[in-house]
């Protein structure tokens, strides 16, 4: 059997615990060793002082704001193609897919351009103090430019994912964040580059994990062709990406306007309120990336089901993702409960005032994450199914309809205790407002699936 009739096979008719295992463990293990160098990052510019971890911790949504646009046009083609597979329309998913890479790296460069040109600003807008800035600026500047790689990279994550080539996808991930953690201690420790050397370690694994997924173009591994002659910017292709692509993007913007927040509100506490609540937030968010590598291999595997009309499969599909990931959320949530202390310990030279903030707000935030892979599998389902309307609701839902106002207002009433319980309050609301859409949609499947027996 041909690679491209076994990726097939895997999407359409492979039993979905094999299906899942096979699309979503290489993706999700993957996504956990990139969330991994994240973590060394800070790890390594932690022990160089507060204000270089505050540093990193201001960058951090701005950085994740660029890798948007890959996300933007990535996660648009992806649903589109898993559905147009399914429907077996493969010239049209080429094009897609040949449009969404092009157009990610072309707008992403126009949107470094214009970061680099405000940088300062930004910075202090994200919540820089005066002695976080020096340091901030010098990681940004790195960082930044080299996202271009990583906006191509997030692209190409989600379309070889869409096709069942998940191990690929692992390989690109895997073989960038060892080398970044391999670099790190290197350029900031014994070339003594301080928080530059973190952003040139990045800088450098992302451009092999470029070159990774350019060698599975070259050699022709894909279903796909990703030919420029193949790029059109019509209005048809375009909207298919756009219709998934920007619920996803905003969610993105979403996450990092939630970072940006709970630095602006720790401003006011000092720099190690800021350092504390950042190693949360790369702790947590290493647990979510793990989710989302899982939910990435189920994402296709739904959408083909769906444009194929197998919705016994579909309903498969979605219940055993639900338990899977409500399992690793509720395990993975309660050792940063119970193990808070010695875990923030791990980013600060004896800050104790870091270490006392930084523990009470992972033990809060590692509760509520038992939440998040059932709201995760049904804010990416929708996505999957071209469903933009209910996928931007739930997209908005944890880090915009329910966070902002927690994070504007609970410091107000309860100071810095309200910087660390606005997640967890948004993580409660926002699973509520899950379990009102999943009925409702359960209820409109069945409906279909009676139509479908019928006629």
């Amino acid at each position: 059997m041909s690679g491209q009739n076994k990726k097939m096979e895997l999407l359409g008719s492979t039993p979905i615990p094999k299906a899942l295992l096979a699309m979503g463990i290489p993706t999700m293990i993957g996504m956990m060793i990139n969330a991994l160098y994240n973590l060394v990052d800070a790890y390594f510019v932690g022990g160089l002082g507060t204000s270089q971890m505050g540093a990193i911790s201001v960058t951090f949504p701005l950085g994740q704001v660029v890798v948007g646009l890959g996300l933007l046009f990535g996660s648009g083609a992806a649903s589109a193609v898993s559905r147009l597979l399914g429907n077996h329309e493969k010239d049209k998913a080429d094009r897609v897919v040949s449009t969404a890479v092009y157009g990610s790296v072309l707008v992403g460069a126009v949107v470094i351009l214009c970061v680099v040109v405000f940088l300062n600003p930004i910075l202090k807008l994200l919540g820089a103090t005066p002695s976080i800035l020096p340091y901030a600026r010098t990681y940004a500047r790195i960082y930044i430019i080299s996202s271009i790689f990583n906006v191509f990279n997030v692209a190409m994550n989600n379309i070889v994912t869409s096709e069942g080539a998940a191990k690929t996808t692992m390989g690109a991930l895997l073989t960038g964040a060892i080398l970044n953690m391999v670099l790190d201690p290197v350029f900031i420790n014994v070339l003594d580059f301080g928080v530059a050397g973190a952003a040139i370690a990045t800088a450098i694994s992302q451009m092999i994990s470029t070159l990774v997924y350019l060698y599975y173009i070259r050699k022709g591994k894909s279903i796909f062709t990703f030919r420029i002659k193949e790029c059109h910017f019509s209005k048809e292709i375009i909207s298919e990406i756009l219709k998934i692509g920007i619920p996803t993007l905003i969610f993105q913007l979403l996450t990092s306007l939630a970072v940006a927040l709970i630095n602006m509100e720790a401003k006011g506490y000092g720099d190690s309120v800021i350092a504390g609540m950042g190693a949360v937030t790369r702790l947590i968010s290493m647990g979510s990336l793990m989710v989302f590598g899982f939910i990435k291999g189920f994402q296709p595997i739904a959408g083909y089901s769906y444009g194929a009309k197998n919705y016994v499969r579909l309903k498969e599909a979605i219940k055993i993702s639900i338990i899977w990931s409500t399992v690793f959320c509720v395990f993975f949530g309660g050792i940063l409960a119970l193990l808070s202390k010695p875990v923030i310990s791990q980013f600060t030279d004896h800050d104790l005032e870091m270490i006392r903030i930084g523990s009470y707000a992972l033990r809060a935030n590692g509760l509520s994450f038992m939440l998040f892979g059932f709201y995760t599998v049904h804010s990416s389902l929708f996505l999957a199914l071209g469903k933009a309307k209910e996928g931007m609701i739930l997209g908005t839902c944890r880090q915009g309809i329910c966070f902002v106002p927690a994070i504007l207002f609970l410091p107000m009433l309860f100071g810095v205790n309200g910087i660390i319980y606005a997640q967890p309050a948004a993580d409660v609301l926002s699973a509520v407002v899950t379990i009102v859409m999943a009925i409702r949609f359960e209820a409109s499947l069945e409906k279909r699936m009676r139509v479908e027996t019928a006629g």
